[in-house]
């Protein structure tokens, strides 16, 4: 990324000087992911969590042509109030920048502004990954092209229970990510604490995990890491309720011929009005809980 193309705020630049923590923080949950009364306030709070681990928090997204790292209050709420603002990855990211436009950040666009701010570690909500049906519409998200290509280790609940998970997992082997569990034996499935599929490690500690995630850097592979950070168990949805809920969102999106990237957003709606606003306060839970242990795990990577 050019340098003038890249805004490092002064916090977090003299944290990364003093090689102190920092986590990386997205902003299309901001934009996107959440009704927008609670974007923002969601967006703090998740700040606030990495805080109080101990680590700088850097919130990333596009203003004005420029990637800004950590985002100012004004920059966010600006941000949140653009209208028809776009969801950048890493197809759209360089033509917003070149027009001097503005945009929010997935997954991918925020990893790849994080290494080049020198930011080893992100939380985020889940994952995207193989969608289902991709077998006839090729349909995976740059997420997983991020991670093949980006060392940057990804706090996440999983991926959404919208893709298809196992081909999901599967790939990440195939490109050599592993999938490392946080108090956990199996790959997340966002509002669901379990998949069935199983993790490559398990750790109870962070410290350890921060030494696999140093051992894994050291080989060289360029590879991310996915850390896997169930939703609390207080948050999780109700099985049947869930399940009730995505077969009705996936017969929406089948009746109304919805593809490529309008499916998440449509079946995300879906669910949370089919669950009452029960996915939306599990979504919030488990955002703040990655800020959390994305925050004690760059302190403890920072001591390794």
């Amino acid at each position: 990324m050019r340098p003038e193309r890249l805004d490092i705020a002064e916090p977090v630049a003299r944290a990364l000087a003093a090689h102190r923590a920092v986590v990386a923080l997205e902003t299309t949950v901001v934009t996107h992911g959440l009704p927008p009364a609670k974007g923002l306030e969601v967006a703090h709070a998740m700040e606030a969590r990495v805080l109080a681990a101990g680590a700088e928090p850097a919130t990333i997204g596009v203003l004005d042509g420029r990637m800004r790292v950590g985002l100012t209050r004004a920059e966010l709420e600006r941000l949140a109030g653009t209208r028809d603002v776009p969801k950048l990855n890493l197809s759209n990211l360089a033509a917003t920048l070149a027009a001097g436009g503005s945009g929010s950040t997935t997954v991918a666009a925020t990893m790849l502004a994080a290494h080049h701010a020198g930011i080893g570690i992100f939380a985020t909500g889940g994952i995207g990954g193989v969608h289902r049906g991709a077998e006839q519409t090729d349909d995976v998200s740059a997420d997983l092209t991020a991670l093949a290509r980006l060392p940057v280790v990804v706090v996440c609940a999983g991926a959404k229970s919208i893709l298809d998970l196992p081909r999901t997992v599967e790939r990440l082997e195939t490109l050599g990510v592993p999938i490392y569990g946080y108090r956990c034996d199996e790959f997340p499935a966002f509002w669901r604490r379990s998949s069935g599929l199983k993790l490559d490690r398990r750790f109870d500690e962070l410290q350890p995990l921060a030494s696999a995630i140093r051992e894994h850097q050291a080989l060289g592979t360029g590879t991310g890491v996915i850390v896997a950070n169930p939703v609390p168990a207080a948050a999780e949805l109700d099985e049947r309720a869930y399940d009730r809920a995505m077969a009705r969102a996936l017969a929406r999106v089948q009746k109304q011929g919805i593809r490529g990237r309008g499916v998440t957003p449509a079946i995300l709606e879906a669910i949370q009005e089919a669950t009452g606003g029960q996915a939306t306060a599990s979504n919030i839970a488990l955002l703040e809980h990655n800020a959390t242990v994305a925050g004690g795990l760059a302190v403890a990577l920072a001591a390794v």
